[in-house]
């Protein structure tokens, strides 16, 4: 169908089949602050607001992608490293020289390579974060920072090299926040809705941008963060977009916020922020929850999004003790696809683009897992309910795929006879435990008894499906 620039139009796009079947994306940010790549590990998000506040956790912000905005606080860890490593008086943007340097030698097919074999189905690239740097050379150029781009086109060498290894390229972009544009330091939650640019000319920069990008690469996915001017007519935009790509998504972050004092409704902010997302804007496709999970199967499709660490942008600080153990990032994704979620998770390059051996060790143990497990999640759907528990306490998801069902148990049971309590199967129903074949199973009237091989390997998870359980 052809989209009209109308509202009304845009919300009659469906959410596509690939974006139901995939699951797992790979969020990659890079850029100028994988240069100095530092943030002091404060901790996890919500942990911190809920501590701190959000003033403190601005002031001590471990979103090492935000080191220009750490920097400009004045007493913050960021300003006081930034001065003892490269002086008080280093701008930012110089960071532009080593970063434009070492890239020149960056081999995209590896990280493709690498998030083929972690199992990822897509993977979105920030093309620009808040600091406005351009990971590729624009036509429309930054007009107050002369070459303030990548002087490599990174955006389209990923770009080919992830389509070459079969998965979709997704792009991310702040039309929220430009600190080139609107300079305004976020020390607390209402400057990060002040700072939003909401000039003309800047209306005209980031549309101009979407366009140029949607042109060019034919994203699946268009990732934007914070919010969007006011003035710009997203339906316009939309519509572009979706008569140019007919299959792509447009996340939950355009929200338009009235020009003024402040935001229209804090209170509705706070709410949205305390679920870890932003107000919804009056077209998606998708929800993004940041550091943050659904406690229940959702109707409408979401993705949540998060650092295998404290940090987006790769942070030299983080240790494995920082990170999600490869078993916490299996059983948080299978969690997620359970409840009708998809998992964007992120690596962090460093400036030359390597990737950390910590980030890509976890990436591997995730594809090791759905080299076994995959069946039940690539294109599966949730199941009446999304969690379970066995007899002995271990946690269960359920997903399923036409008339099967997958119980997936969140650890390695320890007796052979596991009861998982509550299911109740058709009769005659086969069951088999991935990685060993069928296995026996009796219904009881607390549950259905299944008997698993000695010894159990060790695993973060274990999938039983039943064929015909989900009937």
């Amino acid at each position: 169908m052809t989209y009209e620039p109308t509202l009304e139009s845009v919300r009659a796009h469906v959410v596509p089949d690939w974006f139901h079947d995939a699951k797992l994306g790979i969020f990659i940010h890079w850029g100028l602050y994988s240069v100095p790549g530092w943030a002091p590990t404060t901790g996890p998000l919500h942990e911190v607001v809920a501590r701190e506040g959000w003033q403190g956790w601005f002031a001590r912000n471990p979103y090492a992608e935000w080191y220009m905005n750490s920097l400009r606080i004045p007493g913050s860890p960021t300003a006081s490293y930034h001065a003892q490593h490269f002086g008080a008086d280093f701008p930012y943007e110089r960071f532009a020289e080593t970063f434009n340097r070492d890239t020149s030698s960056w081999d995209p097919s590896r990280w493709a390579d690498l998030f083929r074999r972690a199992g990822a189905q897509y993977v979105v690239l920030t093309t620009k974060h808040h600091d406005g740097f351009l990971l590729w050379p624009s036509a429309r150029p930054n007009p107050f920072r002369e070459g303030y781009h990548a002087s490599r086109d990174l955006v389209g060498d990923l770009t080919g090299a992830v389509r070459d290894a079969g998965l979709r390229m997704g792009l991310y972009y702040s039309g929220g926040l430009d600190w080139t544009f609107n300079d305004r330091v976020i020390a607390d939650i209402i400057d990060l809705f002040m700072g939003v640019p909401q000039q003309p000319e800047y209306v005209e920069y980031a549309n101009a941008h979407w366009k140029e990008l949607i042109d060019r690469y034919q994203p699946s996915v268009l990732w934007n963060d914070i919010g969007y001017p006011a003035a710009a007519n997203l339906p316009e935009l939309f519509s572009y977009y979706y008569n140019t790509v007919p299959e792509g998504v447009i996340n939950d972050r355009f929200t338009q916020a009235p020009v003024g004092d402040g935001p229209p409704d804090p209170a509705a902010i706070m709410q949205a922020i305390a679920q870890g997302m932003l107000p919804a804007p009056p077209h998606f496709d998708f929800r993004t929850p940041e550091y943050a999970v659904f406690p229940d199967i959702k109707a409408e499709k979401w993705e949540s999004c998060r650092g295998l660490g404290y940090s987006f942008g790769y942070n030299r600080n983080e240790t494995v003790d920082d990170m999600l153990s490869p078993a916490e990032l299996v059983r948080s994704f299978v969690d997620i696809v359970s409840k009708n979620g998809n998992l964007l998770i992120n690596v962090g390059p460093m400036g030359d683009g390597t990737i950390p051996t910590e980030q890509a060790e976890r990436l591997e143990a995730l594809g090791a897992w759905l080299a076994v497990n995959g069946e039940a999640i690539y294109g599966s759907r949730p199941w009446t309910r999304a969690e379970g528990t066995t007899d002995g306490g271990i946690g269960m998801r359920f997903t399923r795929k036409g008339s099967d069902l997958y119980a997936i148990l969140l650890d390695t049971p320890q007796q052979p006879q596991v009861t998982l309590t509550g299911l109740t199967i058709p009769a005659g129903a086969s069951v088999t435990l991935f990685g060993y074949g069928d296995i026996a199973a009796v219904q009881h009237d607390s549950g259905l008894t299944v008997t698993l091989p000695s010894p159990l390997a060790d695993a973060p998870a274990h999938t039983i499906k039943i064929a015909g359980g989900a009937a």
